[in-house]
Order: structure tokens, then C-alpha cells, then sequence
């Protein structure tokens, strides 16, 4: 029984013309392959990276073979592009592009950011002269044929969040308006992150704001009346997601030294 099961197997995998088969003109071989080759692996030693504005950092990104030492298998050229992702996550923003000798940059990263290469499966980005809006996180690909892998990397910048208001008095700016108003303040609007670890070191405001991600939000650390009630736990309040042209509320700006030290601790 085993034997001719074994055949049936045989004849499966592996066609031969019957000699009395005079339609068949050409032989007719079928091959079985499992697919076993390397894959690829990208890999970022660190998560979270922390800089200021006006220094460089790099940002860890290599790749590597599953089963192999090697960086690459040679068949294809290697192809590096690094994005970054948006504070909603709604869309990635191109910041640079590797592939042979072939390099381009976009945007305002154009000039300041370029490859590490100290080996050959390193595709960590270097950028220069920070600016502000370089802090979120940055998504590495490395693509090698029909094979692609990504790693994440946050860059965090040390610097302060603060409540702004305009003189007309509270919540008379939408979301528009408010990056305005921070970038007048030599700042820009926080993340929730920024905003969360302010709250973390202090920072306590009753009046909302809009954040980077288009939602309004207001850190509390003494709950009392005014503020959601006295009753209630300390956090940062999520009020949600609002009209950018219609609702109007405060902001909170983030800005950092250029020398790196902290605004809280001049």
C-alpha cells in the first residue's frame, strides 16, 4: 500500500509523455521547489532617539538575512527610503532615498540628511542642523527585490510645552490659526506625546488646546471645579477630534534651545 501510494506521488510531481500519446510533441517536467531562501530583516537598535534643535542624530537602522551573515544577496540592489509618519498616521512624508549610487532628498530635509553606511547592511539616516518639525517618528524600508522590511524610529526633541492664548481672550483660534500663532512664538504645536510628558513633569492648564494630530486636549494635575471637578483623576483631558476651520479653542506650542538644554531649567 505505502509503494503505491509513493507512486501516485510520483507520477504527481513528475509528468512523463506516454509513449502511445501522439499529441504530445514536447516533454513535460514539473519541478516541486519549496521556498526556502533568506529573508529580509530590518532592524532598529533603538526606539527612541533624543536630540535638540540645531544638533545631528542618527537614526539606527540596519538590515540583515534570516539564516545568513550576509547584508545582501547580490541578485538585487538594495533600495533605502526613509519616511516620516504623520502625527494622525493618515499619510507618510517622503525624507530620503538610496538605491546604488542614486541619493535623493525631499522637503526641508534636503542638504541635511544623508546615510550612515559604516557597514554594509547600514541604512541608519543621519540629520543635521535639526529644525523643530523634524521631531515624530521616521519609518526605515529596505527593499531587495520582491523582499521589504520596515523598522520605526521616534526622534524626541528636549525642550518645553506651554499654553498660548491670543489677547483676545481664550478659545479664539482654530486649528490653522494656532500653527500660526506658535510658529510666531518661535515654536510649534505639541503632540499629544510632548504634551503628556509635560504633564508628567508638572504642568497643569484649565483651559483646552488644540495638538499636532488635530485633536483638543488640556492637562490636569490638581483636579478641582472649574476643571472637570475636584472629584475627578489627574490626566491629560481629551475633549477629541474638532472642525480645524470652525472650532476654536487655545493651543499648546513646544520649543526647544538650540544649545539642547531645557527651557524648564534655563
Amino acid at each position: 500500500m505505502k509503494s503505491l501510494l509513493f507512486l501516485v506521488l510520483i507520477s504527481v510531481c513528475w509528468a512523463e509523455p506516454h509513449p502511445d500519446n501522439s499529441s504530445l510533441e514536447h516533454e513535460r517536467i514539473i519541478h516541486i521547489q519549496a521556498e526556502n531562501g533568506p529573508r529580509l530583516l530590518v532592524v532598529a537598535e533603538q526606539a527612541k532617539i533624543f536630540s535638540h534643535r540645531g544638533g545631528n542624530v542618527t537614526l539606527p537602522c540596519k538590515f540583515y538575512h534570516e539564516h545568513t551573515s550576509t547584508a545582501g544577496s547580490g541578485t538585487h540592489k538594495i533600495r533605502v527610503k526613509w519616511t516620516k509618519l504623520t502625527s494622525d498616521y493618515l499619510k507618510e512624508v517622503d525624507v530620503f532615498v538610496a538605491m546604488g549610487h542614486h541619493r535623493k532628498s525631499y522637503g526641508n530635509y534636503q542638504g541635511r540628511v544623508f546615510l550612515r553606511e559604516s557597514s554594509e547592511n547600514d541604512a541608519s539616516l543621519i540629520i543635521t542642523n535639526i529644525i523643530l518639525e523634524d521631531y515624530g517618528r521616521y519609518k526605515c524600508e529596505v527593499i531587495e527585490g520582491l523582499e521589504d522590511d520596515t523598522a520605526v524610529v521616534a526622534l524626541n526633541l528636549e525642550g518645553v510645552v506651554f499654553p498660548y492664548s491670543p489677547r483676545l481672550g481664550r478659545y479664539n483660534l482654530n486649528f490653522h490659526e494656532a500653527q500660526r500663532a506658535c510658529l510666531d512664538q518661535d515654536s510649534v504645536i505639541a503632540s499629544f506625546d510632548q504634551l503628556y510628558d509635560a504633564w508628567r513633569s508638572g504642568l497643569d492648564w484649565c483651559n483646552a488646546g488644540w495638538l499636532s494630530d488635530g485633536s483638543v486636549q488640556y492637562p490636569i494635575t490638581k483636579p478641582r471645579e472649574p476643571c472637570g471637578g475636584k472629584n475627578t483623576v489627574p490626566g491629560v483631558r481629551n475633549y477629541g477630534f474638532w472642525d480645524k476651520d470652525k472650532s476654536r479653542y487655545d493651543v499648546f506650542c513646544f520649543t526647544s534651545n538650540f544649545n539642547g538644554k531645557s527651557l524648564l531649567h534655563p
